[in-house]
């Protein structure tokens, strides 16, 4: 049993991208013409992963022409030269088979956005801290803002009081001239 595994090893891939159904792949296959090899790429859905090992295969879906197109792919095989994640989908089951009744906006698939630095994952207790201090820096910077328009306010009104001392003095002058 081990032999047969370290047989299969050394022709399993070392570096497989990381995809699951949903994702929208692009898969780079040699196709031999004649004497002639060139790369075609097939672009769709990934619907289904299934396997293990050596025989792990996975199949794409692409509507071309209005015509729905599936093709299984070995997932170690030579023949595919490159796979690339397009997007990676939203979705909450492994199978896809229902798209192949879908057609047009119903057969869309939500992307899942990921975050710039997905690598460092927090814990709940590490978000909850980050939200606190955003909230204690959004209260101080309210805070600020409301001694300044205060502050405002008031050199506003000494302001208008001085024109209006200012007026009344006028006013005096006015009577005491007349």
């Amino acid at each position: 049993m081990k032999q047969i595994a370290q047989i299969e090893k050394s022709y399993m891939k070392d570096k497989v991208p990381e995809f699951k159904s949903g994702d929208t792949v692009k898969v780079h296959v040699k196709i031999r013409e004649g004497d002639k090899e060139r790369v075609q790429v097939f672009q769709g859905t990934v619907i289904s992963r299934r396997g293990g090992g050596i025989n792990e295969t996975f199949t794409v879906r692409k509507v071309s022409g209005g015509i729905g197109v599936e093709r299984v792919f070995p997932l170690h095989s030579p023949n595919v030269s490159k796979i690339q994640r397009v997007r990676k989908g939203k979705v909450r089951q492994a199978k896809l088979y229902y798209l192949r009744g879908l057609t047009g906006k119903s057969a869309r698939i939500e992307e899942l956005l990921e975050e710039k630095d997905s690598s460092a994952k927090e814990t709940g207790e590490e978000s909850a801290k980050k939200k606190r201090k955003k909230s204690k820096k959004a209260a101080a910077k309210a805070e600020k803002e409301v001694k300044a328009t205060a502050e405002e306010a008031e050199a506003v009104e000494e302001e208008a009081g001085s024109e209006e001392t200012t007026e009344e003095e006028k006013e005096e002058e006015e009577e005491k001239s007349e």
